[in-house]
């Protein structure tokens, strides 16, 4: 089976694919990845084949563009609202009309038997129908957006579609999710379930790291990562209010992923409080004891895996989803105003609830075994397999 991936040109929106890419190549299939230079790095890392189309997106720059100085994206934009969502955006709209004949030129050329993206990708859904092959849709986590955005882009792609002979933008053919039951956003159309297997980049085990915590320590190990993107977007200064609500918390370490270029900023941090270069997550969470985050999927989702109760404080779109369905599920505190994430009284409270409150703790763990108990890559790699199989005999 020849597969192409096509993820949209943002690193971490190509990471939860990769264990289902890593799927597909054990089980003998040809898979490669096409896409924009942006995800090129995620597919080396994770050693895997890919060609280059197109441009830069550089979805970062946009959104620094947006913000006056020292403001970051939830002070700016808020929580947007389902219309905001529904709205296919203008920089998309370019990512399309730039890439999609590029797409579907290549794809004609490479001759694939299914496409494979994540769930913002609708150029794909246009590919997929113009070679008249199944799309296969991977949701990130909890789900707000993909709905939402398939509107939108299905309304700005209707004239891209009918040069390609089509009355309308497909839907996918299959649409896979990772969320295990009791986190995803109720009343979503019904996925069907993969586990989710972290991939967060690839890197080396740090010295450090390897020390283990002596067996009984009643020290609790808290990972604080609030992923490069909110450092980027004028975040430093909710990243030292957090670990300044670490001063004097008893029996706790707090391990924060900050690249060096951040930490003058940050400047002195309480005792019992490590700054570390970023290192994969499923590297760091296999020896913490909570989570705190901004409610990105990737960090989420691998805390999740791990059984780790959260506090989540986002920042813009599908992490405020991510926080309440968390919470509700009652393995997670969410913050998810800047006015309570500003306020070190709540903060503090906030984080004293994650770490002492052994309801989360319990939580989190029901999770991770309902999250283990979902059908592995490896069986969903099968199945598509099978698909591509009935497609043939049915032609």
């Amino acid at each position: 089976m020849r597969v192409l991936m096509i993820p949209s040109p943002a690193a971490t929106h190509f990471m939860p694919l990769v264990p289902l890419a890593w799927a597909l190549r054990a089980a003998g299939h040809e898979l490669l990845v096409a896409g924009q230079p942006d995800v090129l790095g995620v597919a080396r890392q994770a050693g895997l084949n890919a060609v280059s189309l197109g441009d830069w997106f550089r979805a970062d720059e946009e959104l620094r563009r947006l913000l006056p100085p020292g403001k970051r994206p939830l002070e700016v934009i808020g929580r947007w609202t389902a219309e905001q969502l529904s709205e296919f955006p203008p920089n998309w709209l370019v990512h399309s009309e730039r890439v999609l004949p590029e797409y579907v030129a290549f794809a004609r050329e490479f001759r694939p038997d299914v496409l494979v993206s994540d769930a913002l990708e609708c150029n794909v859904l246009a590919v997929g129908g113009a070679l008249g092959i199944p799309v296969v849709h991977h949701r990130y986590g909890v789900d707000p957006l993909s709905g939402p955005f398939l509107a939108g882009a299905r309304r700005a792609l209707r004239r891209h579609c009918a040069e390609l002979g089509l009355a309308e933008l497909p839907d996918p053919t299959v649409v896979l999710d990772p969320c295990p039951p009791g986190l995803q956003l109720p009343g979503l159309a019904p996925g069907r379930p993969i586990r989710y297997v972290p991939f967060n980049g690839s890197g080396e085990l740090p010295g450090w790291l390897r020390e283990r915590r002596p067996a009984g320590s009643p020290v609790r190990r808290v990972a604080v990562s609030l992923g490069s993107m909110t450092l980027e977007l004028n975040g430093v200064p909710l990243l030292r209010r957090i670990l300044a609500a670490f001063e004097g918390l008893p029996d706790v370490e707090a391990v924060a992923t900050v690249p060096e270029v951040h930490r003058a900023a940050v400047g002195p941090v309480p005792d019992g409080v490590r700054m570390v270069d970023p290192v994969p997550l499923h590297l760091l969470f296999a020896d913490c004891d909570a989570v705190v985050h901004h409610g990105g999927t990737g960090t989420g989702m691998t805390a999740t895996s791990f059984g780790l109760p959260q506090l989540v404080l986002p920042q813009l779109a599908d992490q405020f989803a991510y926080g309440e369905q968390l919470a509700a599920a009652g393995a997670a505190v969410i913050l998810d105003g800047a006015a309570h994430q500003d306020d070190p009284v709540r903060l503090r409270a906030a984080l004293e609830s994650v770490v002492t409150e052994p309801g989360h703790r319990k939580a989190a763990e029901e999770l991770r075994r309902a999250m283990g108990e979902m059908p592995a890559p490896s069986r969903v790699a099968a199945d598509l397999e099978q698909l591509v199989q009935v497609r043939d005999r049915v032609r």
